[in-house]
């Protein structure tokens, strides 16, 4: 059966309520009865010393003395005394002979006997021959109907041998009274103090268990498929706040996740679709003879071009889920960066040329070592170059500078052009995000290629940037160590939300 936290929690904190409760009213019981005890066998040993030596003096004529009337008065002399001092003490007195047997009582109703057993007996010497006096709490061997106390002790004669034995001794009923009393009332107390623990218990856990409700509530829309669910009216510092805050931030980031996710699946579709209709258009164009064989080879041309791009956005995707995944092994060494630079602009000189663009700052003779792995920089490198090459005009420039600052190096390509709106520059390292909304111009790019750049300068350690001034120029900054790091700093994807760029256009 399931059981709630309330329930739960109720039933753990009202069992040891009452295994604590009692606890404490049998430790109470024990000590008040070992109290009671102590208290009336002093008393008991009080009368006992009185009476003893009231009737040592009597005891000594007795012996022999036969049923006289000089011993009866002297009996009836003890009883009279003796039924005084019990009488003043609430307690029950009586002698016996060395061998047991009851000579003399103040009270006899509650003897079972005319004798006390010899075990007693012997047990009641062994305790005077240790300077003691015999104490039980019980019936004496069976000589009494109920449980009393008692106290007792020889009276020796003046030759110093046992003359009798003298029973001080108090009824158990007072006890058994007392903890009666006792019990009532400290039950009577444990119910009430338990009342009103459960009546707190109850009002703690439902401020304790409503907000825990309110987030369980919105767990279960959430794992609907309700990301826009939200837990309300937890406020304060401890861990349910906290709890319901961290539950928040969870549901806002998969929330955002999950409308990346459609708007990625939506972009994903749409490059897709673009080259593929034009594919089939033309090629249905030349199949059903609407294109003239004269255009025919234009239009294949064409096809080729769209195919190519089809691979390269598929391998583009391919290569950032490897890399976002982590299955990207990356063998950083060092290596002069300048060389990277001028191989990636050498292998686009044909492209430069067309484009009538200008390039400066290219160098042989500088040497940069930076750390990281040279066939991701290479790539890097090739997507800010194309992505310079496409933004630059007729006649317009690309420049290239590295800069050694500390314990790393500033790597930069910069180009003259219509630049970057404001608004786009926080952006522009998305997935799939383009500055030119309809797709129309520069459409052969598929807004991948800065994303994979900073996922790459990110892998190796470093921040990527863009800078630009709307209308005259564009620039793309990004870092890389200059220094082997140590082992607690190796290289790794970085999360994206630490990122520090400021975007850059997308290509």
């Amino acid at each position: 059966m399931r059981k709630s936290i309330s329930v739960a929690f109720f039933s753990t904190v009202a069992t040891l309520m009452i295994l604590g409760v009692a606890v404490m009213g049998l430790s109470q019981l024990v000590l008040f009865s070992r109290y009671f005890a102590q208290e009336r066998f002093a008393t008991l040993d009080d009368v006992g010393d009185l009476a003893a030596r009231t009737a040592t003096y009597v005891w000594d004529g007795l012996d022999g003395a036969g049923e006289d009337s000089a011993a009866s008065a002297r009996l009836e002399a003890i009883l009279g005394k003796v039924d005084l001092i019990g009488q003043s003490a609430n307690v029950y007195l009586f002698f016996t002979d060395s061998a047991g047997q009851v000579v003399l009582a103040s009270n006899s109703d509650h003897l079972t006997g005319e004798a006390v057993p010899g075990g007693v007996l012997a047990e009641v010497a062994a305790a005077a021959a240790e300077d003691g006096v015999y104490h039980e709490m019980g019936k004496l061997g069976g000589a009494f109907d109920e449980r009393f106390y008692v106290s007792a002790r020889p009276i020796l004669r003046s030759d110093g041998g046992p003359g009798a034995y003298l029973f001080v001794c108090a009824s158990g009923q007072m006890l058994e009274a007392f903890v009666g009393r006792f019990g009532s009332n400290f039950l009577l107390s444990a119910c009430l103090m338990l009342i009103c623990a459960s009546v707190l218990t109850m009002f703690l856990m439902r401020n304790l268990t409503e907000p825990l409700h309110r987030i369980s509530e919105a767990a279960q829309k959430f794992g609907g498929g309700d990301f826009s669910v939200r837990v309300e009216a937890v406020d304060g510092d401890g861990e349910i706040a906290d709890l319901a805050r961290t539950f928040n931030t969870m549901a806002a980031n998969l929330q955002e996740i999950d409308s990346s996710r459609g708007q990625f699946m939506g972009n994903i579709a749409h490059e897709l679709r673009t080259p593929m209709t034009t594919i089939k258009g033309f090629i249905d164009g030349i199949l059903d003879g609407t294109i003239p064989p004269e255009l025919q080879n234009h239009y294949l041309q064409l096809v080729s071009q769209e195919t190519g791009r089809l691979a390269r956005l598929v391998q583009n995707m391919l290569d950032l889920s490897k890399l976002e995944s982590g299955e990207y092994q990356v063998n950083a060494r060092m290596f002069n960066i300048w060389e990277t630079l001028t191989g990636v602009a050498l292998s686009a000189e044909q492209r430069i040329n067309d484009g009538q663009i200008d390039l400066e700052g290219l160098t042989m003779d500088e040497r940069v070592l930076v750390y990281a792995d040279p066939d991701l920089i290479h790539q890097v490198v090739y997507n800010l170059l194309d992505n310079a090459i496409k933004f630059t005009p007729a006649g317009g420039v690309i420049r290239f500078s590295v800069e050694k600052l500390g314990p790393e190096a500033e790597i930069a390509i910069w180009n003259s052009g219509q630049g970057i709106a404001p608004e786009a520059l926080p952006f522009v390292f998305d997935r799939f995000y383009k500055e030119d909304k309809s797709r129309g111009l520069h459409a052969r790019g598929a807004g991948l290629g800065l994303h994979i750049c900073k996922v790459l300068v990110n892998l190796s350690g470093g921040q990527i940037r863009a800078e630009s001034k709307q209308g005259e120029w564009c620039r793309f900054v990004f870092t890389l160590p200059v220094e082997v790091p140590g082992r607690g700093d190796l290289l790794k994807l970085s999360d994206d939300s630490t990122e520090t760029a400021s975007g850059g256009r997308a290509g």
